[in-house]
């Protein structure tokens, strides 16, 4: 008789053999029995689905109960439950033969050893002496009482077991290694600290001491939000950053090694010994996308160290979920601590003291920290306010700006009195003093506007013409919002403080009130505005630069054109007049005569923009990839739709326009104020980030030099791919992703030679939303604008055209104007910052643009999740779309999916251990088998001998689905279901081959809401005249919401929070 049916006859014959009626594996070849110790510490890797034929104790299982609490003991009951895991359930103290009482004396603990090793002999007499048992403990007196006391039945150390049984799984090793260091760690720490979780801070005198020998390293704490309690990384900082021979982040590993520093802290850190050193892992986990470098192998150590002590604390308002009923349940039922799960993946579980953990459970809700001592294994804080209800869209989108410290609320009366009036009634006229001071062009100059349809915020119009002496006058006129803005002003402190527009997939918040940025400070066609000019005198021929001019002028833009328009008139397709509202009242006459100048000044603005991006090219400059979208607008000036587009000529024309303005008034500045101006730089890129970008162009037999912006774009020009124009866009993309971002500085914090500006994204403002976000490496779709993210080839560049979203560039106004002023030996109105108070704002700017990045960025997610939630992804066409895998993990590949604009991680490997298989149909199933991950490939192999190998740049059919999360954000998961691309139905076409319209997301995702807003009949009063008036999103406004709602009791938010 085999083992296997011997076995199956034992556990058929005997319902305290198994568990729920599962069975073990007849296939193994020993059963191993955990000590009650090693299920406490190692349940996680009992977890994983290689190891087979586990048998837990009853003892051991009780043991969890009593010490680790309901939701440890919970997980156990969960694991023995679940089918697809080969172990079960063996109630050891309920058999005669097996119970054995504790003895006189004896310890609990060295009693449940005793117990759980007896039951073990007598499992193995109970197989007929035919199956050997494996038990595994982390003691070593039984180790050394029972190891040969029984032939057959082996007791071992855990670590011992998986080094010798499972040589391979290198995942389950590593972590048990950890999980034995972090022991160690603790039992030290125990002993030297009396107990303390963590050691204490050193005092800050030691750390600038040591900070200064070199001894300590200082640098900003960066915990990975995929891996946020094993990796974070110190980003070294100030002294630190130029004095260390160090050319790489430093690796802290483990909670212990972190020692209370959350992300974004200001931390000091001491470097471990070289042999102590780790590497990143290259597998992927849940959430995982791009890191920098995160393509490296652990097998590459990296510098790495441990946190002795914090500079700055940079904590913030965080948002948090509260357990459910039945966590709160397993921290006690009378207990007002209770740990609140944060949002945010790097922030650890904080403490709370409240009685209303289950009237919040179902709500978004803000805390903040207090303290973290060293003898609290979490961080102590309080209870701030309530957000909004989980998976609701307005408390959702409340969560991504308070974990962004986005805190936009209605323009005050004290700033709104500041601002100018303009109404039928009393409207707006230019005074006779700004007559005389400015320039006047409204009768010399044709002006005109090249936007978006429907732009509203116009800040920026061009101009060009013939001089009596033959050459042109080219002409950047931007919007003069200093002249209604004063220094230090109510309207300029809060345009400070917010620093930019912040645009999120489905609404906007102004920097400005709409009176300026919408009216007064827009360059609309037809009305006079206030400028700030520059324009160039440009030789007839070469089109050289002969000479510049600065200052203020008084404009009167004559056709308000948007691009498609602008384009049509450039390729000589004049019939596109009668969509322009300028022509149409004209007689045929002048209409021709105007037509022929409108179309000889575009012309003309193209060749010129031809030339000036001929010569940057000549010096290096590089264009990167981005994504093109364009919005439309319904009539409440709400999101209608997004429509892809193929870029125009147009828009290169208008960018380049705008460059050469940025660049000239960066020189203009800093000649004026070479210790105190307002620049841009961008640092070049570490070079280890490009080491992906030049193995995957290997993989297409493409060389990429990243020795400089000139040899980048060289390259990336050259690596096109005839039969797959993917290739060279993804190429591009992965090029963005490795560079740094761009920053500005007070010029007197650096020296010149420090003005790098290796690269940069230029927003090209195309369709009424113009704003710049670094997000293009994710491919995001919702964009509300267009980028060339270019290395520009210049030594000196600021931002100067968009004052009306951007303060940097109302400051780089103030400076060029003071800078006129002492040209002209005339007195400089208002103080200019000092260099330390400058370099202090443009921290504050860099901070804040990284938000209104990162909230775009959450925000469009947010949106994909809910638009894919509703959906079955095995019956929705949508859910299935072609994707291009562009980068190779130990279990897994990232995928990019034009269709969407979405990049994510796709497993070749499940939880449950099996891997990927396809079969002659090209179809994927998962089946047992190993992965081997090879540098531009990955194959899998199953037991059965069959193979599949996904190369990089192949195209492979996806599966889209979401993964809910209750604390934190749902995250889109991507599963390949076959190795061949997607093949289009011809009712798809249309849709697979562009960009998803935004009418199949935002506005679906809306109407959604507001029907189930409908639904619960939701009754909250919104003051559109305040919406109207404050230009923040029209609508419903959360804001104004909560105003309504913040004196209200906790359990009338409960009652009436109907969103």
């Amino acid at each position: 008789m085999s083992i296997g049916v011997l076995v199956s006859e034992c556990l058929e014959s005997s319902t305290l053999c198994g568990s729920d009626g599962k069975f073990l594996s007849s296939d193994v070849t020993h059963y191993v029995i955990p000590d009650w110790k090693v299920v406490q510490d190692y349940l996680e890797i009992l977890e994983f689905p290689e190891l087979k034929g586990i048998i837990f104790m009853q003892t051991a299982c009780q043991a969890v109960q009593h010490q680790r609490g309901r939701r440890q003991y919970n997980k156990l009951r969960n694991l023995l439950k679940d089918a697809r895991h080969d172990c079960i359930l063996f109630a050891n103290e309920f058999q005669q033969c097996c119970y054995l009482p504790r003895e006189r004396g004896e310890s609990m603990e060295k009693w449940q050893t005793r117990s759980i090793y007896n039951a073990a002999v007598w499992y193995y007499h109970h197989c007929q002496d035919r199956m050997p048992i494996v038990m595994v403990t982390e003691d070593e007196e039984a180790i050394q009482q029972y190891g040969s006391e029984t032939e057959g039945v082996f007791v071992i150390s855990f670590k011992n077991y998986l080094d010798n049984f499972w040589p391979d799984l290198k995942a389950a090793r590593e972590l048990c290694d950890s999980i034995l260091q972090s022991q160690r760690e603790r039992e030290n720490e125990s002993q030297e600290s009396h107990g303390k979780e963590y050691p204490e801070h050193l005092p800050l005198e030691v750390l600038e001491a040591g900070i200064k020998s070199g001894r300590y390293i200082q640098g900003i704490l960066n915990v990975n939000k995929h891996r946020a309690q094993i990796e974070a990384f110190v980003r070294l900082q100030g002294a630190s950053s130029k004095d260390s021979d160090l050319v790489s982040d430093i690796l802290i590993h483990g909670m212990k090694a972190r020692n209370r520093s959350i992300h974004g802290d200001v931390v000091v850190v001491e470097l471990l010994p070289k042999n102590e050193w780790k590497g990143r892992t290259a597998a992927l986990c849940e959430n995982d996308s791009d890191d920098k470098a995160s393509g490296e192998s652990p097998s590459e150590p990296m510098p790495t160290g441990r946190v002795v002590g914090i500079l700055q604390k940079n904590w913030r308002d965080y948002v948090v979920t509260f357990p459910s009923k039945e966590e709160v349940q397993s921290q006690g039922k009378n207990a007002q601590k209770i740990l609140v799960t944060p949002w945010d993946y790097r922030i650890p579980k904080i403490r709370i003291s409240t009685q209303q953990a289950e009237a919040l459970q179902d709500f978004r809700v803000v805390v903040r920290i207090d303290s973290w001592e060293s003898t609290s294994v979490y961080p102590n804080g309080h209870f701030v306010r309530v957000l909004g209800r989980i998976r609701d869209l307005e408390g959702e989108i409340a969560t991504i700006l308070v974990e962004n410290s986005i805190s936009v609320v209605p323009f005050s009366e004290a700033q709104m009195c500041e601002m100018p009036v303009n109404t039928p009634e009393n409207p707006w006229k230019v005074s006779p003093e700004e007559e005389q001071e400015r320039k006047d062009l409204r009768k010399s100059h044709l002006v005109f506007s090249i936007d978006p349809k429907g732009c509203e915020d116009v800040d920026d119009t061009l101009s060009v013409r013939t001089l009596h002496s033959g050459n042109l006058e080219l002409g950047v006129h931007i919007a003069d919002v200093t002249h209604f803005v004063a220094p230090n002003s109510y309207i300029d402190i809060e345009a400070r403080t917010r620093a930019t527009t912040y645009y999120l997939a489905d609404r906007r918040y102004d920097m400005l009130p709409s009176i300026l940025s919408a009216d007064l400070c827009s360059l609309l066609g037809g009305v006079d505005r206030y400028a700030v000019s520059i324009m160039w005198e440009l030789d007839k021929t070469s089109y050289e630069i002969k000479k510049v001019w600065y200052g203020r002028t008084i404009i009167r833009s004559a056709y308000k054109l948007f691009y498609e328009a602008a384009q049509e008139l450039l390729d000589g397709n004049f019939s596109i007049v009668d969509d322009i509202p300028e022509f149409r009242d004209l007689d045929e006459k002048s209409r021709q005569a105007k037509l022929e100048e409108l179309v000889w000044a575009i012309g003309k603005l193209t060749d010129i923009a031809r030339h000036v991006r001929a010569k940057r090219d000549g010096c290096g400059a590089l264009e990167l990839e981005g994504v093109e979208v364009r919005v439309q607008l319904d009539e409440k000036k709400n999101i209608h739709d997004l429509i892809p587009k193929q870029p125009l000529e147009v828009h290169e024309t208008v960018a380049e326009c705008m460059i050469l303005a940025n660049h000239w008034v960066a020189k203009k500045i800093w000649e004026s104020f070479p210790h105190q101006a307002l620049l841009r730089r961008h640092p070049p890129p570490h070079q280890e980030f490009f080491s992906e970008l030049r193995e995957c162009a290997k993989a297409k037999g493409f060389f990429i030099d990243t020795r400089s912006n000139k040899t980048l774009a060289d390259s990336l020009d050259n690596a096109n791919d005839p039969n797959d124009p993917i290739v060279n866009r993804l190429l591009r993309s992965m090029a963005t992703q490795a560079m740094s971002n761009a920053l500005y500085f007070s010029t007197g914090s650096c020296a010149e030679e420090e003005f790098h500006h290796y690269g940069e994204s230029y927003c090209v403002p195309m369709w009424g939303c113009n704003f710049e976000l670094v997000v293009l490496k994710d491919f995001l779709f919702i964009l509300i604008f267009c980028f060339l993210f270019e290395g520009l080839a210049l030594d000196k560049y600021t931002h100067f055209t968009s004052p009306i979203r951007r303060y940097s560039d109302i400051v780089v106004h103030r400076l060029l104007m003071a800078a006129i002023s002492k040209e002209k030996k005339m007195e400089i109105k208002g103080n200019l910052f000092s260099n330390k108070d400058l370099e202090e704002l443009c921290r504050h700017i860099n901070n804040r643009n990284r938000a209104a990045q990162h909230s775009q960025k959450q925000s469009t997610e947010l949106f994909q999740c809910m638009y894919f939630k509703d959906k079955d992804p095995d019956t929705e066409e949508r859910c299935i779309s072609d994707g291009v895998i562009y980068s190779i993990r130990t279990n897994g590949v990232l995928v990019f999916i034009p269709r969407f604009g979405i990049k994510g991680a796709a497993y070749l490997k499940n939880k449950d251990g099996l891997v990927i298989s396809c079969g002659p149909d090209s179809r994927s199933e998962w089946k047992p088998g190993s992965l081997q991950r090879f540098q531009n490939k990955i194959t899998s192999t199953t037991t059965d001998g069959e193979s599949v190998t996904f190369h990089l740049f192949d195209h492979v059919t996806v599966r889209i689905s979401v993964q809910a999360s209750r604390c934190h954000s749902d995250t889109i998961r991507l599963e390949i279901i076959s190795n061949k691309p997607y093949k289009i139905p011809n009712t798809e076409l249309f849709h697979q081959s562009s960009p998803l319209l935004k009418s199949e997301l935002v506005k679906e995702v809306t109407k959604s809401v507001e029907e189930a807003q409908l639904a619960q009949e939701v009754k909250v009063n919104i003051i559109q005249e305040e919406c109207q008036e404050y230009c923040q999103t029209k609508g419903r406004s959360l804001y104004a919401l909560l105003e309504e709602i913040k004196d209200l009791a906790l359990l009338d938010v409960s009652n009436n929070y109907g969103i």
